[in-house]
Formats: C-alpha cells, structure tokens, sequence
C-alpha cells in the first residue's frame, strides 16, 4: 500500500486506505495493509532525540487469514465510523465509538462486531499508526485532565465560532485541558519565563492561590497524576515555544514515573513518540538529596513499600536513566534508606513554603536531567 503523506487530511488518508483495500478486491488478491508492530521488543530508545519510539519492525494485516479475518473487518469498521466522524465534523470517545459499532452482524448472525472495549482500543491504534494519525485527528477524545494557569491566550475555534480563553483569567479553576490541542486550537501571546508541571493539583492549587505563576511570570500545569495525552502534547508544544519544562513530583515510583513518561514518553505511546515526549524535561524535586539541605524533611519521610523499591531498583536498569549519574545516586540513596518523600512535606515549615522550594531550585539550578 502506497504510503499517505504526512500533510494529507485524515479523511483523504482514510479512503486512500479503502482505495487500496478495493483494488487489492478488484485484482484478486488478498486485501491487506501494513502497519508497525507495537510490540515491546519493537520499541527503541532513541538517543539522537532522547525518547521512547517504534523501530522498524512491520506487521501485515490481511482478511484471507483465518487468525487475522475478524480483526481485519473490525478495522475496517473502526476506519470507515472515524471517516464518518472527520467528514461531519462531530466527535466522540473511544468508548462513544466502540457503542457505535457494537451491533450484530445480521439476524441470522449471532455475532456482534465487537464484544468488548478492549477489541476496538487497539485496532483505533493501528489505524493510528498505519497512516501517521493521533487518534485527535480522527476526531476521538479522551476525557479532559490537567489544568492550567498562567499568562498566555488561547483562540478555541469551536462550534464555528473562535473564542478567546485569556490563561490569567481563570480564577482558581484555571483552564481545563482537553485532550485535543492541536485541532482547531491556537496558543498566542504566550508571556513566561519557564513551565512548572506540578503533579498533584492539591500542589497546583497551592500555588495558584499564591498567585506563583504572576509573580514569577511562569505557566502552572498539574497532569492530576499521570499526564493524559493533551497534557503531555501541551507540554511538548510549550517546549516547541522555547520554554524550559520543569517537573515537580514526589520521590517515589510513581512520581518518577510521571516525569520520566513526560521526558522520555511511555512504551505504550511509542507510536508517536516524538509528539508526546519532552527530552528537555528537568526533574526539579522533590528528591533524597533536599533530606540533606531542609533538615525538617527528615521528620516528615514515608517508609517506602516494596512496589517503590523494586521500581527503583527497575530503574536502574533503564538505558535513558542510567546514563545520568545524577539518577543513579537518588535512586540508590532512596533503596538503601528505604523512605520515600511526598511534595505535600514541604508545607511542614508553613503553606507558602511550595513557592520558596520551587522558586529557590529553579534560581540555583537544583534539578535533576
């Protein structure tokens, strides 16, 4: 199948894959399509870029393969409801799609096209990944998580009609994140010095009260955890904009997690890589070492379980972290003393003690690569 080219809108990609499909019909032959293999032993540290991506390792998907023939159809199915979707300009969830192609396949068939969620979730990535699309492009949302707050405006053309979202006008709710930010949205006048990703938005709310982002002219996300798709796109575009990112999390497995998926991307996400990761990415705490220069942290650590302590041990082992010394002493200090510590510690001494640590590590240039 001739490849599309990456500028082609998706529903011009989607029908030069149904093009392909009939002709292959047409000539006799097997109708088939290639994508990559989104397998583990398929996904590559990139070190050039710095982030988690597909090799080249490529997979064939046929219909005249009794393994392959259902699955087939189902793709099929996911393509042509997506197509329906872009050419009317409406737009659903995964979950809304899967309702929309979960019918039978006849009276006299006693066979739904899909019997679960899990059938169609991957077939949306292969679709994905056979014609160089984000599932955003092929008008599937996620639901919305992570927020924002800081001096910069957004232009949102939607429902026909452009509306200005004004970033330091957001009262203490601050600006939704959507899962979509490519798609008919534009970030303009964008006025900061840095970005602060913040992962818990008990922590974003702290600071946002403090008004941290006007008083240090900085843009202020919290994922609420782990980064969805839109944030990590955000953070990417923001990067683009020659922003320095900083990630402010716990220090344990989960925290690490959180800015590693950031930096570097995430094994499942490999597919599109290099939208979604931020090499740039600095890890500014909170870490073992801050134990040494705020003596109250050492009142106010955690025992760490086993699950951070074997992720630890994990990391270690990991091409793109183990090239950082930095990383390897914090992880050892962190599985030899077998403690942990949560960002919520440094409002120990008094509540606007966040802004201090934040605004103390960035001067200093105390973060982690």
């Amino acid at each position: 199948m001739a490849k599309s080219k990456d500028n082609e809108k998706p529903d011009k990609k989607i029908e030069d894959l149904g093009n392909s499909i009939v002709r292959d019909i047409k000539n006799g032959s097997n109708p088939k399509f290639t994508t990559l293999a989104r397998t583990r032993s398929n996904v590559i540290f990139d070190q050039k870029n710095g982030y988690l991506k597909l090799g080249g390792t490529k997979e064939e998907r046929s219909f005249v393969n009794v393994s392959q023939s259902k699955r087939f159809m189902q793709t099929m199915a996911v393509a042509a409801k997506c197509h329906k979707f872009v050419k009317e300009g409406l737009h659903t969830t995964i979950r809304g799609l899967y309702y929309q192609l979960k019918f039978s396949l006849g009276e006299d068939v006693d066979e739904n096209v899909f019997s679960e969620q899990s059938e169609s979730n991957p077939l949306i990535e292969d679709i994905e990944v056979a014609l160089s699309l984000k599932r955003e492009d092929l008008n599937l949302n996620a639901n919305r998580k992570g927020v924002l707050a800081g001096n910069m405006r957004i232009i949102d053309t939607f429902g026909n009609e452009k509306i200005e979202i004004d970033c330091a006008k957001q009262g203490r709710s601050g600006w939704a994140i959507p899962s979509d930010v490519d798609n008919d949205i534009e970030f303009v006048d964008i006025k900061a010095k840095y970005v602060i990703v913040v992962e818990k938005d008990a922590l974003w709310q702290r600071l946002n009260e403090d008004l941290f982002w006007k008083k240090e002219n900085a843009i202020l996300i919290t994922p609420q955890g782990q980064a969805a798709r839109g944030t990590r796109r955000i953070i990417r575009k923001l990067a683009d904009a020659g922003l320095p990112i900083y990630v402010f999390t716990d220090s344990d497995a989960w925290g690490w997690y959180i800015y590693w998926t950031i930096k570097t991307g995430s094994i499942n996400l490999a597919y599109i890589g290099g939208d979604v990761a931020t090499p740039e990415a600095r890890f500014l705490g909170v870490t073992m070492s801050d134990l040494d220069k705020y003596e109250f942290l050492n009142k106010l650590t955690i025992k760490a379980s086993e699950v951070d302590l074997k992720r630890a041990q994990e990391m270690l082992n990991y091409e793109w972290i183990k090239r950082h010394k930095e990383w390897e002493v914090e992880l050892e200090r962190m599985i030899k003393s077998k403690i942990k510590l949560e960002q919520d510690a440094l409002q120990g001494p008094r509540l606007t003690f966040v802004g201090d640590y934040v605004r103390e590590k960035i001067k200093n240039k105390e973060y982690l690569p």
